[in-house]
């Protein structure tokens, strides 16, 4: 059972992949050819869930931790790193959320992807990205974490251009993929140094020897360092990439241009989730180290609030949750600065479920819309699509952490902890938080209210071609909607209230030294109910912009001209870095190849001796005349200068 809701998904890939190599010319059988990979990828994953279903009972709530042994993978001396399967609680927990969302991203898929050509790829690609994952979450060691990490790279690599012929998914995956590589090199740097210290990369044998190494330093650049310090710094950086926090956080929005069950795989269940999940894994190295646990504070903090602002004034629907993503995502790292591992991871989970919901609800009013992504050509549609419209709801107020709803449980625990650590950076991450919040609620239903209501703002041909999804591509967002409705409620006391101890069974470590999540529940009760507060006053003013009163967004616009371009073109992060890196990279590459390897190389080098060869054969040609004469005038030349060369030499 453990082994086989790992490798479902692969099956599923490998099916698939052969399917897409060998494509038929006829119609009927490519259908038919496309129906199978949807088949067998989706009872792949559907059977994943369901088993992944299981492992939570036994694994998480019976206690049953274990680890399934598969092969020896490298032996070499001392070092010997084996393939096994880690499964406790944490594992337990991603599972449901990975798979869960996953089958019902796959399911979907056959709907919103009916009229691809190349269904089984995407297919294919889909289960890829899920097993990678899943390989990333059940690792045993370093190694195989970061074959895991490297596989949701591939894989978000492969989905977000999926269509390759559009120049602009092209432009984004590898965007993606290199912003990635720049984590990914610090992520490297920090499993090499935890080798260095630790002489192994099995987590049980680092985890049991990281009390005895506490206080190590290493020397660097002539300077003596804190050795925790460093390694968890540098496996963080790897977590900013994948998580896209503030400053690796370019590629994300740009991944929209994928297909949007993409957009709801990389934001919900995989990719993004990878780095809270590593850091919540490496709780006992990042515990040792309270400089490290600040920045990861500060750093999600920061982007909590930074990402809202955004999702304030972008028009694209897509990129409106994405930003949203984004912003959730500061929160989860926020809370693991603050050692409530089990908060973020608890919010990881709900988030999952209303954050696929929302992108999968976007995905459905996309179809309807013939494609139309900006929201300013929507609006008044929500009498055509009924069903996408209450599932939006749903979504929105789990995101805007409105009770009973899921995201009302999870981010005010987050918040709750973060004030209750009673540190500086602690009450920075609460109030950044707090104003993050009070963005989300006013993004979240400014998105509402400008695609479902007011007067219908696309043309005549849109308007009469708008529909209800099919039962398929509906049908998933009910799971998921139930998820974003009840998994704050009936998760509660197992991830952060009175059964957490328990339930996590030693999966997350929190020294005595870290209380806030327990302090938590002790706080006053205006840091209880601030979030709902500010939640209800954002829902309040976006129905004020763009119902009441829907002249106002345009005037604020018009009135602080700057600081709404400032917000629209996203901080200038991407001016920046096309500044600093990617014009001094072009111009060092033209320069390269004009310079270096068109004048000097092809010119010194072939280039130059097949020129010089040319000339001197031109000249030397010159010397055939075709006259008697003049070829008997040189040999009597020639002649007199042997015999005047011979007679000075003798004498």
């Amino acid at each position: 059972m453990y082994t086989a809701a790992i490798f479902l998904p692969l099956v599923g890939f490998l099916i698939a992949g052969a399917l897409a190599l060998f494509t038929p010319e006829d119609e009927k059988k490519r259908k038919a050819n496309d129906r199978l990979a949807q088949i067998v990828t989706c009872s792949g994953m559907l059977i994943s869930a369901a088993l992944a279903i299981a492992i939570f009972f036994d694994v998480g709530l019976n206690g049953n931790a274990k680890t399934v042994h598969l092969f020896t993978w490298i032996q070499s001396g001392t070092f010997d790193v084996s393939w096994a399967l880690r499964f406790d609680t944490l594992t337990a927990v991603m599972m449901i959320v990975v798979t869960g969302v996953s089958s019902m991203v796959h399911v979907y898929s056959c709907g919103y992807m009916s009229h691809d050509p190349n269904i089984p790829r995407f297919m294919g690609y889909l289960s890829l990205f899920t097993f990678c994952m899943l390989m990333l979450i059940t690792a045993d060691n370093l190694l195989q974490l970061f074959f895991g990490w490297e596989g949701v790279g591939l894989a978000s690599y492969l989905l977000i251009g999926f269509w390759y012929h559009k120049p602009s998914a092209n432009a984004a995956a590898i965007k993606a993929f290199l912003v990635n590589r720049v984590g990914d090199f610090g992520f490297s740097l920090g499993i090499f140094a935890t080798f260095l210290l630790f002489g192994t990369a099995d987590f049980d044998t680092i985890f049991a020897a990281v009390p005895g190494q506490a206080d190590t330093v290493i020397t660097l650049f002539g300077t003596e360092w804190h050795a925790m310090t460093i390694i968890c710094l540098l496996l963080f950086v790897g977590a900013m990439g994948k998580s896209a926090q503030l400053g690796l956080h370019t590629w994300l929005p740009d991944a929209m241009e994928g297909p949007t069950p993409v957009s709801a795989l990389i934001h919900a269940a995989t990719m993004v989730t990878a780095g809270v999940f590593m850091v919540a894994r490496l709780s006992p190295m990042f515990e040792y180290s309270d400089v490290a646990l600040n920045v990861v504070t500060i750093v999600g903090a920061a982007t909590c609030f930074f990402a809202a602002t955004i999702g304030c004034v972008q028009n694209d629907i897509k990129r409106v949750i994405a930003y949203s993503t984004c912003s959730q995502l500061g929160y989860m790292f926020f809370a693991c600065g603050v050692s409530a591992y089990s908060a973020g991871v608890f919010h990881l989970m709900t988030h999952g479920f209303f954050k696929a919901l929302l992108f999968l609800g976007a995905g459905s009013v996309i179809h309807a819309m013939s494609d139309e992504q900006d929201m300013r050509k929507m609006g008044g549609i929500w009498k055509m699509i009924p069903i996408t419209y209450a599932l939006m709801w749903i979504g929105n107020l789990a995101l805007a952490g409105i009770p009973p709803f899921a995201g009302y449980f999870s981010k005010d625990i987050v918040l709750e902890a973060a004030y209750a650590s009673h540190t500086d950076v602690g009450i920075f991450a609460y109030w950044m938080g707090i104003g993050a919040a009070f963005m989300t609620a006013f993004y979240s239903w400014r998105l509402l209210f400008m695609t479902f209501h007011g007067k219908p703002r696309a043309n005549d041909t849109v308007m009469a071609h708008v529909h209800e999804s099919p039962k398929i591509m509906i049908l998933p967002l009910i799971p998921l909607a139930l998820g974003a409705l009840f998994a704050g409620y009936l998760g509660y006391d197992n991830f952060v209230g009175a059964n957490a101890t328990a339930f996590w069974n030693n999966a997350i470590l929190i020294l005595p030294s870290h209380p806030g999540l327990e302090n938590a529940h002790h706080v006053a009760a205006w840091v209880k109910y601030l979030p709902l507060v500010v939640g209800i006053i954002g829902i309040s003013l976006a129905y004020v912009f763009y119902l009441a009163v829907p002249s106002i967004p345009g005037k604020l616009a018009s009135t602080f001209n700057g600081l709404y371009k400032f917000l629209l073109n996203k901080w200038y992060w991407d001016e920046l870095y096309d500044f600093l890196f990617v014009k001094p990279s072009f111009y060092l590459g033209r320069g390269l190849w004009k310079a270096g390897d068109e004048e000097l190389i092809d010119g010194v080098g072939p280039n130059g001796f097949a020129r010089a060869t040319k000339a001197l054969a031109g000249r030397a040609s010159r010397l055939q005349t075709g006259y008697l004469y003049h070829y008997a005038f040189v040999m009597l030349a020639g002649a007199a200068i042997l015999i005047t060369w011979y007679l000075f030499t003798k004498g």
